[in-house]
Protein backbone atom coordinates (compact mmCIF):
# COMPACT_ATOMS: atom_id res chain seq x y z
CA UNK A 1 0.00 0.00 0.00
CA UNK A 2 1.11 3.46 -0.86
CA UNK A 3 1.75 6.21 1.63
CA UNK A 4 -1.00 8.78 -0.08
CA UNK A 5 -3.51 4.70 -0.23
CA UNK A 6 -2.43 4.49 3.69
CA UNK A 7 -3.40 8.05 4.28
CA UNK A 8 -6.72 8.21 2.45
CA UNK A 9 -7.73 4.83 4.70
CA UNK A 10 -7.04 6.27 7.64
CA UNK A 11 -8.44 9.74 7.05
CA UNK A 12 -5.13 11.44 8.17
CA UNK A 13 -3.03 14.33 6.34
CA UNK A 14 -0.63 12.84 4.09
CA UNK A 15 2.18 15.20 5.34
CA UNK A 16 0.76 13.81 9.44
CA UNK A 17 0.90 9.81 7.88
CA UNK A 18 4.26 10.30 6.48
CA UNK A 19 5.40 11.65 10.47
CA UNK A 20 3.98 8.86 11.51
CA UNK A 21 5.28 6.49 9.45
CA UNK A 22 9.01 7.88 10.22
CA UNK A 23 8.41 7.13 13.91
CA UNK A 24 7.14 3.50 13.06
CA UNK A 25 9.83 3.13 11.17
CA UNK A 26 12.61 4.21 13.90
CA UNK A 27 11.02 1.53 15.71
CA UNK A 28 11.25 -1.29 13.35
CA UNK A 29 7.39 -1.26 12.94
CA UNK A 30 7.27 -0.21 9.25
CA UNK A 31 9.44 0.06 6.09
CA UNK A 32 9.26 1.37 2.57
CA UNK A 33 10.30 -1.10 0.29
CA UNK A 34 11.78 0.55 -3.41
CA UNK A 35 8.54 1.38 -4.67
CA UNK A 36 7.75 3.32 -1.89
CA UNK A 37 5.12 0.86 -0.61
CA UNK A 38 4.58 0.41 3.41
CA UNK A 39 5.94 -2.89 4.51
CA UNK A 40 5.88 -4.95 8.05
CA UNK A 41 9.18 -3.87 9.70
CA UNK A 42 11.50 -6.13 11.26
CA UNK A 43 9.82 -6.12 14.89
CA UNK A 44 6.36 -6.38 12.87
CA UNK A 45 7.51 -9.66 11.22
CA UNK A 46 8.91 -11.35 14.91
CA UNK A 47 5.39 -10.30 16.21
CA UNK A 48 3.79 -11.83 13.34
CA UNK A 49 6.53 -15.17 13.67
CA UNK A 50 5.35 -15.74 17.25
CA UNK A 51 2.03 -15.40 16.94
CA UNK A 52 2.13 -17.89 14.18
CA UNK A 53 4.29 -20.26 15.86
CA UNK A 54 1.98 -20.36 18.97
CA UNK A 55 -1.50 -20.54 17.78
CA UNK A 56 -3.72 -23.12 17.76
CA UNK A 57 -3.75 -23.39 13.97
CA UNK A 58 -0.10 -24.53 13.77
CA UNK A 59 -1.09 -28.16 14.74
CA UNK A 60 -3.91 -28.03 11.55
CA UNK A 61 -0.46 -26.57 9.49
CA UNK A 62 1.57 -29.05 10.75
CA UNK A 63 -0.76 -32.71 10.31
CA UNK A 64 -0.99 -31.29 6.38
CA UNK A 65 2.08 -30.94 6.16
CA UNK A 66 2.83 -34.53 7.68
CA UNK A 67 0.19 -35.96 5.56
CA UNK A 68 1.79 -34.45 2.46
CA UNK A 69 4.83 -35.32 3.06
CA UNK A 70 3.84 -38.80 3.84
CA UNK A 71 1.93 -39.61 0.64
CA UNK A 72 4.97 -38.02 -1.35
CA UNK A 73 8.05 -39.41 0.44
CA UNK A 74 9.68 -35.62 0.08
CA UNK A 75 10.23 -32.76 2.54
CA UNK A 76 7.78 -29.91 2.77
CA UNK A 77 7.19 -27.07 4.02
CA UNK A 78 5.41 -23.12 3.84
CA UNK A 79 7.28 -20.28 2.77
CA UNK A 80 6.68 -16.80 3.22
CA UNK A 81 8.32 -13.59 1.55
CA UNK A 82 9.96 -10.75 3.83
CA UNK A 83 12.03 -8.19 2.15
CA UNK A 84 14.01 -9.73 -0.33
CA UNK A 85 14.51 -13.00 0.88
CA UNK A 86 12.18 -16.61 1.40
CA UNK A 87 11.68 -17.77 5.31
CA UNK A 88 10.58 -20.85 5.66
CA UNK A 89 7.98 -21.42 8.57
CA UNK A 90 7.19 -24.69 8.68
CA UNK A 91 8.67 -27.81 7.46
CA UNK A 92 8.39 -31.68 7.57
CA UNK A 93 11.12 -33.65 6.99
CA UNK A 94 11.30 -36.25 4.80
CA UNK A 95 12.43 -39.66 5.85
CA UNK A 96 15.27 -40.33 3.97
CA UNK A 97 18.56 -40.62 5.33
CA UNK A 98 20.24 -37.98 3.34
CA UNK A 99 19.23 -34.61 3.68
CA UNK A 100 20.19 -31.18 3.02
CA UNK A 101 18.76 -28.98 5.70
CA UNK A 102 17.88 -25.94 6.39
CA UNK A 103 16.55 -24.57 9.46
CA UNK A 104 13.21 -23.38 9.84
CA UNK A 105 13.50 -19.35 9.68
CA UNK A 106 16.86 -19.80 7.15
CA UNK A 107 16.63 -16.96 4.59
CA UNK A 108 17.44 -17.75 0.99
CA UNK A 109 17.53 -15.01 -1.52
CA UNK A 110 13.66 -14.75 -3.18
CA UNK A 111 15.37 -15.23 -6.60
CA UNK A 112 16.97 -18.08 -5.93
CA UNK A 113 14.39 -20.34 -4.69
CA UNK A 114 10.72 -21.67 -6.15
CA UNK A 115 9.12 -19.65 -3.86
CA UNK A 116 10.56 -16.58 -4.48
CA UNK A 117 10.17 -16.91 -8.38
CA UNK A 118 6.03 -17.32 -7.64
CA UNK A 119 6.20 -14.48 -5.49
CA UNK A 120 8.08 -12.07 -7.98
CA UNK A 121 5.45 -13.31 -10.97
CA UNK A 122 2.82 -12.04 -9.00
CA UNK A 123 4.18 -8.78 -9.70
CA UNK A 124 3.44 -6.75 -12.82
CA UNK A 125 6.34 -6.75 -15.23
CA UNK A 126 7.55 -3.30 -14.90
CA UNK A 127 7.62 -4.21 -11.64
CA UNK A 128 9.69 -7.24 -10.89
CA UNK A 129 12.26 -6.16 -13.78
CA UNK A 130 12.59 -2.80 -11.87
CA UNK A 131 13.46 -5.07 -8.87
CA UNK A 132 15.30 -7.67 -10.19
CA UNK A 133 17.66 -5.35 -11.94
CA UNK A 134 18.56 -3.84 -8.36
CA UNK A 135 19.42 -7.87 -7.27
CA UNK A 136 23.41 -9.12 -7.41
CA UNK A 137 22.63 -12.61 -8.47
CA UNK A 138 25.51 -13.83 -6.40
CA UNK A 139 25.23 -17.96 -6.43
CA UNK A 140 26.86 -20.57 -4.89
CA UNK A 141 26.14 -22.73 -7.69
CA UNK A 142 28.03 -21.15 -10.05
CA UNK A 143 27.05 -23.32 -12.97
CA UNK A 144 23.82 -21.93 -12.72
CA UNK A 145 22.27 -18.71 -14.63
CA UNK A 146 23.04 -15.51 -12.64
CA UNK A 147 21.59 -13.16 -16.05
CA UNK A 148 18.47 -11.14 -15.19
CA UNK A 149 17.41 -11.46 -18.75
CA UNK A 150 17.28 -15.23 -17.74
CA UNK A 151 15.42 -14.65 -14.67
CA UNK A 152 12.98 -12.56 -15.83
CA UNK A 153 12.13 -15.40 -18.49
CA UNK A 154 12.20 -18.16 -15.54
CA UNK A 155 9.72 -15.48 -14.24
CA UNK A 156 7.03 -15.56 -16.89
CA UNK A 157 7.53 -18.68 -17.61
CA UNK A 158 6.47 -19.26 -13.83
CA UNK A 159 3.40 -16.65 -14.08
CA UNK A 160 1.84 -18.65 -16.98
CA UNK A 161 2.39 -22.30 -15.03
CA UNK A 162 1.59 -21.18 -11.21
CA UNK A 163 4.60 -23.30 -10.59
CA UNK A 164 7.71 -21.93 -9.28
CA UNK A 165 10.94 -24.21 -9.84
CA UNK A 166 14.47 -24.41 -8.33
CA UNK A 167 16.87 -26.49 -10.02
CA UNK A 168 19.76 -26.10 -8.02
CA UNK A 169 19.90 -22.26 -8.64
CA UNK A 170 21.21 -21.58 -5.21
CA UNK A 171 22.45 -24.43 -3.40
CA UNK A 172 24.35 -27.24 -5.40
CA UNK A 173 22.36 -30.39 -5.40
CA UNK A 174 19.05 -29.47 -4.28
CA UNK A 175 16.20 -28.92 -6.74
CA UNK A 176 12.68 -27.98 -5.15
CA UNK A 177 9.46 -27.03 -6.71
CA UNK A 178 6.37 -24.97 -4.90
CA UNK A 179 2.96 -23.74 -5.49
CA UNK A 180 0.93 -20.57 -3.81
CA UNK A 181 -1.65 -20.98 -1.07
CA UNK A 182 -4.67 -19.48 -2.27
CA UNK A 183 -6.18 -16.60 -0.56
CA UNK A 184 -9.24 -15.65 -1.55
CA UNK A 185 -8.82 -12.71 -4.33
CA UNK A 186 -5.77 -11.34 -2.79
CA UNK A 187 -2.33 -11.80 -4.04
CA UNK A 188 -0.88 -15.64 -2.31
CA UNK A 189 1.39 -14.53 0.83
CA UNK A 190 2.70 -18.24 1.55
CA UNK A 191 3.48 -20.85 -0.41
CA UNK A 192 3.99 -24.48 0.11
CA UNK A 193 6.97 -26.17 -1.36
CA UNK A 194 9.01 -29.43 -1.93
CA UNK A 195 12.45 -30.36 -1.90
CA UNK A 196 15.49 -33.03 -2.43
CA UNK A 197 18.40 -33.67 -2.61
CA UNK A 198 19.31 -34.16 -6.59
CA UNK A 199 20.58 -38.12 -5.07
CA UNK A 200 17.40 -38.55 -3.97
CA UNK A 201 15.04 -37.04 -6.84
CA UNK A 202 14.83 -35.11 -10.09
CA UNK A 203 13.14 -31.89 -10.71
CA UNK A 204 10.71 -33.68 -13.20
CA UNK A 205 10.00 -36.32 -10.31
CA UNK A 206 9.44 -33.20 -7.77
CA UNK A 207 7.14 -31.71 -10.33
CA UNK A 208 5.00 -34.91 -10.61
CA UNK A 209 3.67 -34.28 -7.43
CA UNK A 210 2.27 -31.36 -8.14
CA UNK A 211 -1.71 -32.01 -8.36
CA UNK A 212 -1.66 -33.35 -4.53
CA UNK A 213 0.30 -30.30 -3.31
CA UNK A 214 -2.23 -27.96 -4.72
CA UNK A 215 -5.13 -29.82 -2.75
CA UNK A 216 -2.60 -29.67 0.34
CA UNK A 217 -2.20 -25.91 -0.42
CA UNK A 218 -6.27 -25.43 -0.84
CA UNK A 219 -6.24 -27.11 2.75
CA UNK A 220 -3.74 -24.60 4.34
CA UNK A 221 -5.69 -21.79 2.79
CA UNK A 222 -9.05 -22.53 4.49
CA UNK A 223 -6.47 -22.22 7.90
CA UNK A 224 -5.50 -19.63 6.37
CA UNK A 225 -8.65 -17.52 5.49
CA UNK A 226 -10.49 -18.40 9.40
CA UNK A 227 -12.34 -15.73 10.61
CA UNK A 228 -12.34 -16.98 14.30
Amino acid sequence: MSVSDLAETLDVPIPSMYRLLDQLKNLGFVQLDLFGKVRCGERTHKLIMKLWQNTDYKLERMAILQELSSKIGETVGISIIQDLNVVCIDRVLSDWPLQLYLPTGTHIPVWGSSSGKLFLSQLSDEKCERLVNKMSLDTAASYNQTDKNQLMEAIIKTRDTKIGVDDEGFIPGLVACAVIIPNNEDKGFATLFTQCPVKKNTLEGLLNHVPIMREAAQELSIIFNKDD
